[in-house]
């Protein structure tokens, strides 16, 4: 699979308009741990590799626990999320999945009970901009270059 083109090259001044966003995000009220918690879960319901990828490094290198991030994928039944984790992860799948049922009103009393107003705002903004991105990297058929192998061969460590 080839990139179709680079939207952040053809497109400068939207692309711009997304890491605005991004930017004032990193100086928001969100935890950074937890904002990128959201992103990698967003692009795991999303299927988008390319956003998986990069923030499940920027995750690790924050400190998290790679059991942690590949717990994400089944979020539910994991024991290693707080509580208020589990909010902004629920908000995070409705958001993501909006058209199945809306933002159901306990998903809703979830945030409420953890997070001010404000947070919740820039917690909304973080679940939108990544589907966003992800959004683009999928389109565009965005894969992270050092994931760019030939198929394993017989003689790949794999198989020894």
């Amino acid at each position: 699979m080839e990139q179709r083109l680079s939207f952040g090259e053809t497109a400068k001044d939207a692309y711009r308009q997304f890491l605005a966003l991004q930017k004032y995000l990193a100086g928001s009220s969100i935890d950074p741990e937890l904002h990128e918690l959201i992103k990698i879960r967003a692009s795991m319901i999303n299927g988008c590799a390319y956003c998986i990828d990069r923030h499940s490094a920027d995750a690790s290198a924050r400190g998290e626990t790679l059991r942690r991030i590949a717990s994400l994928a089944a979020w539910e039944e994991a024991a290693c999320y707080t509580e208020t984790e589990r909010a902004a992860l629920a908000l995070t799948d409705a958001m993501t999945l909006i058209n199945k049922e809306g933002v159901p009103d306990d998903v809703w009393e979830g945030m409420n009970k953890y997070f001010s107003d404000v947070e919740i705002c820039d917690i909304m903004s973080a679940i939108i901009t990544i589907n966003c991105f992800n959004r683009l990297a999928i389109t565009t058929h965005m894969i992270p270059q050092d994931l760019r192998q030939a198929p394993l061969s017989s003689s790949s460590a794999l198989n020894k």
